[in-house]
């Protein structure tokens, strides 16, 4: 039986600016400040970089828009901050944590997230599903409420857990790796704990408990990749199951998310650019819902709930960036919003938690990573500058209302825990074993200007000790979609990548999200040439400033990132040696007038209609990576594509290759002796899901593919990957 643990983190805060203002009161001076959390873990000698998150985010609600992209500096003394000494009131957690401190970093694998409710912690152990109480959940002793191989799945794994109020059911929603269709499970908790029931298809759900006590589930159903209706379920007894509501408008899909108090379950109908959001009593779930606002065209905002009052996160009024408001939850019309706290300019709300008095934001501000601790009593705010090698947070639940805890990572760094600690005002770090990686790397925040002088930030990563870094290998990843950031989690096979010598660039260009709600604008429908000149600007001010040159310069891009890397690689191929993709996005104009297919009424805001409008047609037309390949030089090409992906139609990927393997043909025909014909590789995996990040066999197919094209040594990379993988 592997060893399982729990594992409690301590931290250190940073001071800084703040990025907003509070309308009502002054600021708090700034404070030095600087907390807990856990996950299971399993100690390994690899990492497995999944770290399911078993209550959705508000933030998730705009994250989990069916798309084609899924999925400081003043330290407290040392002698604060590294005490090691284990305290009389030290809880649990943290004994573990004190006990774990020496072990390498790369013996962790963090697996499945838990869940915990009452005195219990639920989680996947194996095939079962399984709780044990919480002073025991460090030990074996467990009770198993469900064997999921009694569904007859391949490879099964608990996406997502649910418990009801008073315990009587737990929900869990399972999936396969190679499929995106799931299956939610609810489980009668009793002495012989047995399956009440299954439902297919099922994307979020949550349970209320009625004016009886009995246990309500609210489940969205997905068909075709669309979530447009709702359903309500009771089970024993007065067992039932009933369609709740179902959204008409194809361009748009239904989220449920219960507010942090369970007071109300928020139904959240959603396009891209605009949402809608209803209100479901948690102690009258059978009673109508109400409506906070009718949806307006352009208007975002996602709902949170204390004391009475609704605190909207909303992009409404200029500036059209994100902005907090407040009203009674009585009167939630629009004319009833009062504006509570603005954004910086530039500045991504990346995710909202709420406290008994507090309000906590994680920001995203000129590419660093802010928290913003708003005291509701009397609106003051604290800004807490994070770490500059910090690239993204990753949240979890938390029933705490004294602490904050998160994590940060960045694509070659495991991720670290803090906890904002409410009582004391400070933020404190993970302490114990340092990462290596933060000594023997640096990363730069750098800038390039695009054509029309806009300046596009990126992050670089590499060695410390590297030399000449012109004759280093570079590899570039870009995304520009959907106003999604670019993923910045940690991947193992970009930390043996910088360990080896590279240089790693992420190129946050126009269309993504990383600067906030107008900075998407500026990259989508017809200004989505802009994030092709971001990301040829990017690249050429990385060869300028002396990073690498064209013939070591390799680009990387999954999805939707794959239009403009298809996009680029048609107009200026010479800066490029090598690129791999992963399922991607390349015939834009053909899927966006196929309006048969899944997801392509939900994505005319993002791409425009075709169809219907020749002034979109047109511009697609542009840069559509398929409709552009012509003879002519092209770098080496490594395409993973999956055979059922339902979000990118395996039959534009074939036929993109098909017609650029003519055309790098044809080209080689006029270019005699002696030129090296680029490699156009189309490597078709099976299965049904539209990205497996931790495929190892996909890992390894990428990496030996720019090791060859770019003529280098591969042994050392492959034996420290064997850190990382399980081979």
């Amino acid at each position: 039986m592997q060893q399982k643990s729990k594992l409690f983190l301590q931290a250190l805060k940073y001071s800084i600016p703040h990025l907003g203002k509070c309308m009502q009161k002054e600021h708090l001076n700034h404070c030095n400040f600087a907390d807990h959390y856990f996950n299971r873990i399993k100690l390994k000698k690899y990492h497995l970089t999944k770290c399911l998150q078993n209550k959705p985010r508000i933030s998730e609600l705009a994250r989990n828009i069916p798309s084609r992209n899924f999925l400081c500096k003043n330290f407290l003394s040392s002698k604060q901050g590294n005490e090691k000494p284990l305290s009389e009131n030290m809880d649990a957690f943290e004994k573990v944590r004190a006990k774990l401190e020496t072990q390498p970093q790369e013996e962790y694998e963090i697996i499945n997230a838990e869940i915990k409710h009452g005195g219990f912690v639920y989680y996947q152990e194996g095939c079962c599903l399984v709780r044990s109480k919480d002073e025991e959940a460090d030990n074996d002793n467990y009770e198993v409420l469900f064997n999921l191989e009694e569904l007859k799945l391949e490879q099964p794994f608990i996406d997502c857990i649910r418990v009801a109020p008073d315990e009587k059911y737990v929900a869990a929603k399972i999936r396969t790796e190679d499929s995106e269709a799931s299956t939610c499970i609810v489980v009668k908790l009793s002495d012989q704990p047995v399956m009440e029931a299954s439902f297919p298809n099922v994307s979020s759900f949550e349970w209320v408990k009625d004016e009886e006590d009995e246990d309500v589930l609210f489940y969205t159903f997905q068909r075709n990749l669309r979530c447009h209706d709702v359903y309500r379920a009771t089970f024993g007894d007065n067992k039932r199951n009933e369609r709740f509501y179902t959204e008409k408008d194809p361009s748009f899909f239904v989220f449920l998310y219960l507010t942090k108090d369970s007071r109300f379950l928020t139904m959240n109908i959603m396009s891209k650019t605009t949402s809608e959001v209803w209100l479901i009593d948690g102690l009258s779930p059978w009673d109508p819902p109400v409506l906070i606002q009718k949806r307006i065209h352009g208007v975002l905002y996602y709902v949170e709930h204390r004391d009475d009052e609704l605190y909207i996160l909303t992009n409404v009024g200029e500036p059209t960036e994100f902005k907090l408001m407040r009203t009674a939850a009585d009167t939630p019309a629009i004319m009833n919003w009062d504006l509570f706290f603005t954004m910086k300019r530039n500045t991504k709300v990346v995710d909202l938690d709420m406290f008994k008095d507090h309000c906590v934001l994680f920001l995203k501000h000129s590419n660093l990573l802010y928290v913003n601790v708003i005291g509701l009593a009397d609106d003051s705010v604290r800004s807490l500058k994070l770490p500059p090698w910090a690239c993204g947070f990753i949240m979890d639940t938390n029933s705490d209302p004294e602490n904050c805890p998160f994590q940060l990572c960045s694509p070659i760094r495991p991720p670290k825990y803090y906890t904002y600690k409410f009582a004391e005002g400070k933020l404190f770090e993970e302490t114990g074993h340092e990462d290596p990686i933060t000594k023997t790397s640096r990363v730069l925040r750098m800038e390039a200007k695009s054509k029309d002088g806009k300046l596009v930030p990126m992050t670089v990563f590499h060695k410390t000790d590297s030399e000449d870094l012109q004759k280093k290998p570079l590899l570039v990843q870009v995304y520009g979609a959907y106003g999604m950031d670019l993923k910045m989690h940690f991947r193992p096979e970009r930390r043996v990548l910088v360990d080896d010598g590279w240089i790693l660039a992420y190129c946050h260009v126009r269309g993504g999200g990383e600067l906030g709600l107008q900075w998407h604008a500026d990259g989508r429908l017809t200004k989505k040439l802009n994030g092709l000149a971001d990301l040829e600007a990017c690249i050429k001010t990385l060869h300028d400033q002396g990073f690498s040159q064209p013939s070591l310069t390799a680009l990387t891009a999954f999805s939707a990132g794959g239009v403009l890397v298809g996009a680029l690689c048609n107009s200026s191929p010479e800066l490029l040696r090598a690129v791999t993709l992963e399922a991607p996005f390349l015939d834009v104009l053909n899927t966006m007038m196929d309006t048969t297919l899944p997801l392509t009424l939900e994505e005319l805001e993002e791409w425009g209609n075709p169809s219907s409008d020749e002034k979109h047609k047109n511009y697609i037309k542009r840069y559509c990576p398929c409709q552009n390949i012509k003879p002519q030089h092209y770098p080496s090409i490594h395409i993973t594509a999956y055979e059922n992906d339902e979000r990118v139609p395996l039959k534009g990927i074939v036929s993109y290759t098909e017609k650029l393997k003519e055309a790098v043909a044809e080209h080689a025909k006029d270019s005699g002796e002696g030129y090296q014909v680029p490699n156009i590789i189309l490597d078709i995996q099976p299965g049904g899901n539209h990205v497996i990040e931790d495929s190892h066999k996909k890992i390894t197919a990428q990496i030996k593919f720019l090791y060859e094209e770019l003529g280098l040594d591969s042994t050392s990379v492959f034996n420290n990957l064997k850190k990382y993988l399980k081979f």
